[in-house]
This record gives structure tokens, C-alpha cells and sequence, in this order.
């Protein structure tokens, strides 16, 4: 994987990584593919909305249908039908989550799946194994992700254990990969809670280990946006501009956009794709709750300005109708819809900072999507 930094408009950045799957240009946002799909799309619906890069996550993946299957199937690329690159997120969230349900020791994370209570037990070590395995483009090395609030002592303490953890996942890296160092690339992922100070110190000691790329962990969970936006800030002064920023599990489009004025380039959110199948819509002028009675006759498109397939051939009137009737073409038509606003959202980010008018785009745009709400 290679990153190449191509434009800046103030502090925000357009590029391009390149993987053995392709290209994907920055700033990118990538649909969330949990279990090996995208919810309601196929592989061509994702294309058709733009999607460059989905993400997959190794916890889900590991539990059903299992690392070896994946592996035996060719990789996930080969079982799911997508030949775009893959982002795997090393499911460190998700067995976080289970807080009844597992025990955080140095060797590693012992939890019971919430599928069967069958007992487990992840390591940086065989992380890096499922996550070869599994053959995604981009990987993210095993880290501790603590809730919000959280003393200032255990995030200390929890921050020092995810460095830890970061160093052993890219020994075993380099370790499975040696010899075959382009196919995959391992990102590290900074913690810290809300204090700048262990954002920075986290920042460095996973740029002194060395990745291919940073995300940034632990936020978008509760925590006030101004916390989130200074975490952000702090890390972002440490990571190296020559390698892309990931800002993991953010959000609505103004969030996004935030991150992006701070020289974020990656982010994935299950906003859109969940949102759609509650029928919750995304448009250029805010969000519409389509089951709403207001929309019962109305046959305009739900988004003049969008170019999607349901924009383009159906009335709110008609999506309405099918939400209320419980028609399952309701969630692929307004998902369809929703990823392709928020891609769409990104080809203007990305046309913004080129036409280095990103400030002055991205007012413009939050006034018009806050103009009905």
C-alpha cells in the first residue's frame, strides 16, 4: 500500500492510496460490511453508488462463518464478490462491548461469543493471523477501546497496554508477511480517551513502532464533540502527513466534514446503512424520516439534486408506501440512496480541496443541509 498526497485546502487533505485492489481516493468514507455485506446491496449496487473501499470486521467475521472458510473460499474478497479494496477493523470494539462477557489481561482478551457464550480468546498475535487470513488490503492492529467516561488512571494504563499490543501485532505481522510485504498493509490505532496529552503520547509511540497508516479509536462514543475535535487535533499533530489518517466509526456529514477541515482521510460509519432501513433518509437539504405521514402524497423525488436510482425513478409517495407496507425493497432503495449521498458527499469534498475552496464549499454546503431542520 502506498499513500500520495495530492492537494491541501487549509488543513484539509486529498489523496490517493493505492492497494493491490485498487485505488481509493481521499477523503473516502467506506460503507460498513460487518459480516462479509453491506446490508440490502450487492457488490454492484456499491459500485454503482461509488463505493471505493468497504470495511469488514475480524470479531464477526471470526465467529461466523469462521477464518478458515474465508480462507478456503480464497479470502473475503473471493467469498463475498468484491474485487475493491477491504479495510478489516480487528473487532478490538466489539469484544470491548461485551463488558459481562470477557476479561482484559496482558496476553491478550478472553469473552464469550454473543452469539453461542462459547468461550474465546483474542490476542495481537492471533489477530494479525485472522486478519491475514481473512486478506483484506488494510488491517488494524488489536487495541483496548474503553468507554466513555473513563478515570483519567485506567485511560493512562489502558493507552500503555494498546502500545504494547501495537508493537506485538506488528512483530507478527512482519513476521506472516515477510516476503509478501505489498499485499496487506497494517494501520496503527491511537487511544487516549479525551486528554490531548495521551492522544499525543499515544500518536507517538505508534509512529515510533511504524505503520502504513493511523486511525484515530475511541470516540464517537458518547464523549462531548468538542472532546472528540480536540482528540482529533492532538493526534493529528504527531501523525506524519506523508500517511493516511483514519478517524474510526464517524458519522453524520457534518461530522465528516469537521474531520475533514482537521486533515482526517478515512471514515466509516454504520449511519447511513442503518438510518436507511429505519427510514431515516439523508438529502442535500437534512435528513427525512419517511414513514412521516407528511410524504403520503407527495411524488416529488426524495432528493432533487441526487443522482441515485430511486432519486431518479420513484416519489417519496412510493418509498413511503413501501416502508409502510414492509416491503424489503424499501431498505435496499433508501440504502442505496444513503450511501450513495454520503459518497457522493466525498467526490464534492474531494473537487472542493482540489479547486482549493474546501472553507467556502463545505459553509455552503451545511447551509443548505441545515436549511429544513
Amino acid at each position: 500500500m502506498h499513500f500520495k498526497l495530492e492537494h491541501t485546502s487549509g488543513r484539509a487533505r486529498k489523496g490517493t492510496i493505492n492497494t493491490a485492489h485498487g485505488e481509493i481516493p481521499t477523503p473516502i468514507f467506506m460503507p460498513v460490511g460487518t459480516q462479509g455485506t453491506v446490508k440490502a446491496m450487492t457488490p454492484q449496487d456499491l459500485k454503482d453508488a461509488g463505493a471505493r473501499i468497504i470495511l469488514g470486521n475480524a470479531y464477526h467475521l471470526y465467529l461466523r462463518p469462521g477464518q478458515e472458510m474465508v480462507k478456503k473460499a480464497g479470502g473475503l474478497h473471493k467469498f463475498m464478490g468484491w474485487d475493491r479494496p477491504i479495510l478489516t477493523d480487528s473487532g478490538g470494539f466489539q469484544v470491548f462491548s461485551l463488558a459481562d462477557l470477557r476479561k482484559i489481561k496482558e496476553e491478550g482478551v478472553e469473552f464469550q461469543s454473543h452469539l453461542d457464550g462459547s468461550h474465546h480468546k483474542f490476542t495481537p498475535e492471533n489477530v494479525m493471523q485472522l486478519e491475514v487470513d481473512l486478506g483484506a488490503d488494510i488491517i488494524m492492529n488489536f487495541d483496548e477501546c474503553i468507554p466513555y467516561p473513563s478515570t483519567y488512571e485506567y485511560t493512562e494504563d489502558s493507552t500503555a497496554r494498546t502500545t504494547r499490543w501495537a508493537q506485538r501485532c506488528r512483530q507478527k505481522f512482519l513476521k506472516l508477511k515477510e516476503g509478501d510485504r505489498e499485499s496487506q498493509a497494517l494501520f496503527g490505532i491511537v487511544q487516549g480517551g479525551i486528554h490531548p496529552e495521551l492522544r499525543r503520547r499515544s500518536a507517538r509511540e505508534m509512529v515510533e513502532i511504524g505503520f502504513e497508516g493511523y486511525a484515530i479509536g475511541g470516540l464517537a462514543i458518547g464523549e462531548p464533540k468538542e472532546a472528540t475535535w480536540e482528540a482529533i487535533e492532538a493526534a493529528n499533530e504527531i501523525l506524519p502527513s506523508d500517511k493516511p489518517r483514519y478517524m474510526m466509526g464517524v458519522g453524520f456529514p457534518e461530522d465528516i466534514i469537521k474531520g475533514v477541515s482537521l486533515g482526517v482521510d478515512m471514515f466509516d460509519c454504520v449511519m447511513p446503512t442503518r438510518n436507511a432501513r429505519n427510514g431515516s433518509l439523508f438529502t442535500s437539504t437534512g435528513r427525512l424520516a419517511m414513514k412521516n405521514a407528511v410524504h403520503q402524497g407527495d411524488l416529488a423525488p426524495v432528493d432533487e439534486a441526487c443522482d441515485c436510482y430511486l432519486c431518479r425513478n420513484f416519489s417519496r409517495a412510493y418509498l413511503r408506501h413501501l416502508f409502510m407496507s414492509g416491503e424489503i425493497l424499501a431498505a435496499h432503495l433508501a440504502t442505496a440512496h444513503n450511501l450513495r449521498f454520503y459518497l457522493g458527499l466525498m467526490e464534492n469534498i474531494r473537487q472542493a480541496i482540489s479547486d482549493n475552496k474546501f472553507d467556502e464549499w463545505s459553509q455552503g454546503f451545511l447551509d443548505r443541509y441545515h436549511s429544513q431542520q
